[in-house]
């Protein structure tokens, strides 16, 4: 994904950019005359919420008011919004094209033989998809190719919702080496939190070492943000160890995904 599609226009991500979004389209619709509660039942906030979203548009230059009611966006506002719709198209053919096109065929493990167009039912177990022939689950999907028992097999034509419960993560940082390093870390507590726990992801050589005092062979060697986010959204619970320096990056992608996650003190 290109640096503009990873933004998805900040108004996706940004709650108040994407009401400002909203906002401003409701004016450009109705100027001049604007009815500040038509807008908020239009876009589903107070019309208090409204006024005060105006006061700031107003300030910002992007929108100018003439009399009581009476608003029109700027060419401010027009460029803010054109530049905005532009990224947000750009992330939906994105999504339609890459994301969505993609994922029209899944990938499952087959719990038993499975023929081309037999209709199966979905489950996740130990992190992975597992399709089983029948539709008793509360996910179904049709199979697109033949497959033996434990091999892969293409599903699609999902339906249904697919019933299992996201993992937790638990976060152990640890200081750089010229701080202490692996040394700092309680081995005990540290493979006691392992044993608990689906995975163990390190990331950073201090975490490596921390692992290894613990007597714990990680799951994950390279645990990138991504990596522990996918074992989490799979219903995996992960135990990361990493280096303080990577903890920002790890815990902003897994709050972006909604990801449980707890910070424990494994200090000696």
């Amino acid at each position: 994904m290109t640096a503009d599609e990873s933004s998805d226009a900040n108004v996706l991500r940004s709650k108040r950019d994407a009401t400002r979004y909203q906002i401003l389209v409701q004016i450009a619709e109705r100027q001049p005359a604007v009815s500040q509660q038509e807008v908020a039942d239009a876009i589903g906030i107070t019309s208090q919420a409204v006024s005060d979203y105006l006061q700031d548009l107003i300030k910002q230059g992007f929108v100018q008011k003439h009399g009581r009611g009476r608003y029109e966006v700027t060419k401010e506002g027009v460029d803010w919004l054109i530049s905005h719709t532009s990224r947000l198209e750009e992330y939906v053919t994105h999504v339609s094209e890459e994301v969505i096109g993609q994922v029209e065929i899944e990938t499952a493990l087959a719990a038993s033989e499975v023929e081309e167009g037999q209709a199966v039912s979905l489950s996740m177990h130990d992190g992975t998809l597992h399709a089983t022939p029948g539709t008793t689950g509360s996910a179904t999907a049709v199979a697109v190719t033949d497959a033996t028992a434990n091999t892969d097999v293409g599903v699609t034509d999902f339906e249904g919702v697919l019933d299992y419960e996201l993992g937790n993560v638990t976060i152990v940082s640890l200081p750089r080496v010229d701080d202490g390093g692996s040394r700092v870390a309680d081995t005990d507590r540290v493979a006691t939190l392992a044993d608990d726990h689906d995975l163990l992801a390190v990331a950073g050589t201090e975490a490596l070492a921390a692992a290894s005092a613990a007597g714990r062979e990680p799951d994950l060697r390279f645990g990138t943000a991504n990596a522990v986010r996918e074992a989490a959204t799979r219903g995996l619970d992960v135990l990361l160890l990493v280096v303080e320096s990577d903890l920002a990056g790890h815990t902003d992608r897994l709050r972006e995904d909604n990801v449980s996650y707890e910070i424990v003190d494994a200090a000696e």
